[in-house]
Order: structure tokens, then C-alpha cells, then sequence
């Protein structure tokens, strides 16, 4: 698989999950191997797919908007806009995926919460 190809899976795993195909999304994109270093849930792949389906219910209108998508040989860092809801200011996040043979063996994410007032001119993005 070529680095293209990573950043296209990351991408893809990402938009599935939010437009509610998470069963999909992990039969497609996870490796039996996976593991995730989200402080929230166990580390394996089961929960992490469960903790994202309860998501999913309780913001079925989540978005999620790609700003930059960086590839590092089988590693793949995606900085996004996810909003809960419409109307939500939203948070920054940066997913960051290792790939072996195809498939997501590793997963980090980290989060920011967009304040209501910004002193920076610049944005979030």
C-alpha cells in the first residue's frame, strides 16, 4: 500500500465513523492486531467500536470537516473539525494511524475544544 493509499484508508475510516457505519468502517480498516492509546476506553478494538456506536446515537448529526492529512511512510496523521451537532463550536483533532499490511494497527487521538472567544486571530485552523 503507498502512502496515498494510507492517508485515502485514514480519511475513508474517519468519514465512515461519523456518518454512522462503525461496524463497516472496522471490518474494512482495523487489523485483528489493533490497538488504540485512548485514555477513556480499554485499549482493544471492541471497545473503541462500541464507545463510537453509543457516540453515534447520542450525536447522530456529528461532522466532521478534514483540514490537513500528513503521511509518513505506513503512518498517517489527520488534523479535523468535528462538531457533536450543528450548531456546535466544535474541537480540533488529530487522529494519528499506523498502518501494517493494509489495515490500522494503531491509533492515537488527541483533542482541543474551540473556545467561544479566540484571541487568536489566526483560528483554530
Amino acid at each position: 500500500m503507498t502512502s496515498n493509499l494510507y492517508k485515502e484508508a485514514s480519511i475513508l475510516f474517519l468519514q465512515m465513523v461519523v456518518s454512522g457505519k462503525i461496524r463497516e468502517a472496522f471490518e474494512r480498516h482495523i487489523s485483528s492486531d489493533f490497538r488504540h492509546h485512548n485514555p477513556y476506553f480499554r485499549g482493544d478494538a471492541e471497545s473503541l467500536m462500541l464507545a463510537m456506536e453509543e457516540n453515534a446515537v447520542q450525536s447522530p448529526n456529528k461532522t466532521l470537516e478534514v483540514k490537513h492529512a500528513i503521511v509518513e511512510e505506513n503512518t498517517v496523521a489527520v488534523h479535523s473539525h468535528i462538531k457533536q451537532y450543528p450548531e456546535d463550536i466544535g474541537a480540533a483533532v488529530v487522529h494519528i494511524f499506523r498502518f501494517e499490511e493494509e489495515k490500522i494497527v494503531e491509533l492515537w487521538d488527541v483533542g482541543q475544544a474551540i473556545p467561544e472567544e479566540l484571541p487568536n486571530e489566526h483560528g483554530m485552523f
